[in-house]
C-alpha cells in the first residue's frame, strides 16, 4: 500500500505491524517497522515515516528502526522511537533518548479503597500539590550543593535511600535498581548542574503530572499478574508519576548537541537531519556523553523517588496514618527516555547493542535476567500513561518483546494535536469544570498547560494498549482511572 502523506511504500509484514523497505529512501540501511492498527497507521503524522526512515539511515543500525504506535513527530527520532546500534560500528544520539533525559512512568499503590479516600479527596489533593511542586522553572523543598548534587546524579536511589528519601525495599521495583552504572559527573556542564540543582522533587511542564487513580475490579484483565504486582481491585487507589530529570537532563542534551556537530564532521558522518546530530558510540565525544546522560537519568530516578516520599508524606498528613501502614510501595517505575546496553540476539550470535527509547518503555519478559526477583516469574511491568481524562494502562513485558522489538513497547497514549493546537481549540477552564463534573479533581499551574493536555489531543489509549497485545509485545494488566490529576 502507498501511504498518501508520504507517497511511501508500506506493507503488513504481521497483523498490525508495517513495514518500510529499505528501497523507500537512499541510504536506509535496515527496514523500518511500525507498530498499528491500520487507523493508528492512518491517522499518524507524516513526519513519523520520515523520522523513522531517517533513522534506519544512521551508522551500525542493527535489524530495524521501530516505531510504537503512540508515535508522532519528535526530535530527530520520532517519539515512540527505538534502534539498536551494534557499541563498537554505531552511534550514539541525542535525538533517540531525547532532551527530557529518562521522563518516565512510576506506579505506587495503596491499600486503600475510593471509598475511603473520597471524602479527603479535596484536601488530599491540595497537600499532594503543596508537597510535589509543578510548572516551568519550579524549585523543589531541597537545598542541595554541587557536591551532593554531584553525588546525586552518581548514586541515584541508593542518594535518596540513604539520605531518608526513601524505604530500602524502593529500589528493588525500580528499573535498573534505580542507579544507572558508569554515571560520571565530571562530564557534566557546570550549566546543566545550575539548572538541575534545585528542580529535584519537582513535576516540571508539559504533559508531566501527578495522577492519584482507582483500579476497578472490571478493568483488570490478567489477575494472577495484577496481585503479582500488589493490585487488588475493589476500586484500590493508587498513585502515577510521570516527570524526567528536568531542566538538567535538557542542559545535558543541549550541551552535546553542540559537541556532536563537531564530530560528526571529525568522524565523517552524515545524517539525513541535523536533529540526529550523533557520535561513535566508542569515541571519546560518544562515552562523555553516556556519561553525562546516565548523571542525568540517575537525576530523573531520584527526581521521582524524592516525590514519592513527599507522596507518602501528604497521605500521612491527610489519614494520619504512617505510610508503611497504607501499604505505600511502589509497585514499579520505569524509563521511556534514554539509551542503555543490552544483549540480544542478532543473526544467531549475542551482541551488546546500544538501545535507544525515544518514547518507549522496556518491556521485558518472564525469566529475563534484568526483571526484579518479586517479578520475575511474571515479567517487567510496562506502565502506559494516557491522556489525564481518559486513564492510563498497567501492562507486563513479554519474551516476543525480547526478540521482536529489542524488549520495547509504547509509553503512553501519544499525541494527535499538537499544543499550540490544542490550546486554540480548548478552554482550559472549561476543561477543568468537564473533568470535576466526571468526579476528577484538577490542581493546575496554568489553564494554558491544561488545555494542552485534554483528552482529545491524545490518540486513544485503549486502542494503542490492544495493539500491542495484538502484536505479542506487551499484554495488559489492568485499567487506571483518574480521580484527582496535579499539572504544571
Amino acid at each position: 500500500m502507498k501511504l498518501n502523506q508520504t507517497n511511501m511504500s508500506v506493507y503488513e509484514a504481521a497483523p498490525n505491524v508495517w513495514e518500510i523497505p529499505v528501497t523507500e529512501k537512499e541510504g536506509m540501511l535496515v527496514p523500518a517497522r511500525i507498530y498499528a492498527t491500520p487507523k493508528i497507521l492512518d491517522e499518524m503524522d507524516s513526519g513519523v515515516f520520515d523520522q523513522v526512515t531517517n533513522v534506519a539511515c544512521l551508522p551500525g543500525i542493527q535489524r530495524y528502526a521501530l516505531c510504537m504506535p503512540d508515535g508522532h513527530w519528535g526530535y530527530g527520532f520520532p517519539i515512540g522511537g527505538v534502534a539498536a546500534f551494534d557499541q563498537h560500528h554505531g552511534i550514539i544520539s541525542p535525538g533517540g533518548i531525547g532532551f527530557d533525559i529518562n521522563c518516565g512512568m512510576r506506579l505506587i499503590r495503596t491499600d486503600l479503597t475510593y471509598d475511603e479516600v473520597q471524602p479527603k479527596m479535596e484536601q488530599l489533593m491540595t497537600e499532594l500539590s503543596r508537597n510535589v511542586p509543578a510548572g516551568v522553572g519550579t524549585k523543589g523543598f531541597l537545598r542541595l550543593n554541587p557536591s551532593q548534587f554531584k553525588d546525586l546524579m552518581h548514586e541515584g536511589i541508593d542518594w535518596c535511600i540513604a539520605n531518608g528519601y526513601g524505604w530500602p525495599q524502593d529500589k528493588e521495583r525500580i528499573e535498573e535498581f534505580g542507579r544507572l552504572e558508569h554515571a560520571d559527573p565530571s562530564k557534566v556542564s557546570e550549566k546543566a548542574i545550575t539548572r538541575g540543582i534545585h528542580q529535584v522533587g519537582t513535576l516540571g511542564s508539559g504533559n508531566h503530572y501527578l495522577e492519584v487513580q482507582v483500579v476497578a475490579d472490571e478493568r483488570i484483565f490478567d489477575r494472577k499478574a495484577a496481585e503479582t504486582f500488589g493490585l487488588f481491585g475493589k476500586n484500590q487507589v493508587v498513585i502515577m508519576v510521570h516527570c524526567g530529570s528536568r531542566g538538567f537532563g535538557h542542559q545535558v542534551a543541549t550541551d552535546f548537541l553542540g559537541v556532536f556537530e563537531k564530530a560528526m564532521k571529525k568522524y565523517d558522518l552524515h545524517v539525513k537531519d541535523r536533529q540526529l546530530a550523533c557520535a561513535p558510540f566508542k569515541s571519546p565525544e560518544g562515552q562523555n556523553y553516556f556519561g553525562a546522560m546516565l548523571c542525568a537519568a540517575n537525576s530523573a530516578f531520584a527526581n521521582r523517588q524524592v516525590i514519592t516520599h513527599r507522596i507518602r508524606e501528604a497521605f500521612s498528613s491527610v489519614f494520619h496514618k504512617p505510610a508503611e501502614s497504607m501499604g505505600m510501595e511502589i509497585v514499579y517505575d520505569v524509563a521511556h527516555n534514554i539509551a542503555k546496553v543490552e544483549r540480544y540476539t542478532v543473526n544467531g550470535k549475542p551482541r551488546d547493542l546500544v538501545v535507544h527509547r525515544k518514547g518507549a518503555t522496556r518491556a521485558f519478559g518472564p525469566r529475563h535476567p534484568d526483571v526484579c526477583a518479586p517479578y520475575r516469574d511474571i515479567g517487567q511491568p510496562v506502565i502506559c500513561g494516557g491522556s489525564m481524562e481518559t486513564g492510563s494502562y498497567l501492562l507486563v513485558g513479554t519474551n516476543k518483546a525480547e526478540t521482536d522489538t529489542f524488549g520495547s513497547t509504547m509509553h503512553g497514549s501519544g499525541r494527535t494535536m499538537s499544543r499550540t493546537a490544542a490550546k486554540k481549540k480548548i478552554n482550559g477552564a472549561d476543561l477543568k469544570r468537564r473533568m470535576e463534573q466526571k468526579g476528577i479533581i484538577i490542581k493546575a499551574v496554568s489553564m494554558s498547560g491544561l488545555a494542552e493536555e485534554a483528552g482529545m489531543a491524545y490518540k486513544d489509549i485503549s486502542e494503542v494498549a490492544e495493539t500491542v497485545e495484538q502484536c505479542g509485545i506487551t499484554k495488559k494488566v489492568a485499567e487506571l482511572r483518574p480521580v484527582g490529576n496535579i499539572k504544571g
